[in-house]
């Protein structure tokens, strides 16, 4: 498996996560964007993002293109 499919598959198992909370007992919008450092969701947005990114990245490499 490629580097950009491990990844996608890591950012689907976060939004699995992230739904399973969220349908179990809700996500409280303070815990999303400023959570505690012993959240669930500590580092959620960062790290999401930083894979995101770097998929975004890969993508490119591979069509030759820029960003």
């Amino acid at each position: 498996m490629s580097e950009k499919q491990e990844l996608i598959q890591k950012m689907l198992e976060m939004q699995r996560k992230f739904i399973a909370q969220e349908r179990q007992s809700g996500i409280d919008p303070k815990d999303y964007f400023t959570p505690e450092t012993d959240h669930l969701l500590a580092g959620y947005r960062q790290n999401y993002a930083e894979i995101a990114a770097r998929v975004i990245d890969l993508a490119h490499e591979e069509k030759g293109s820029h960003r």
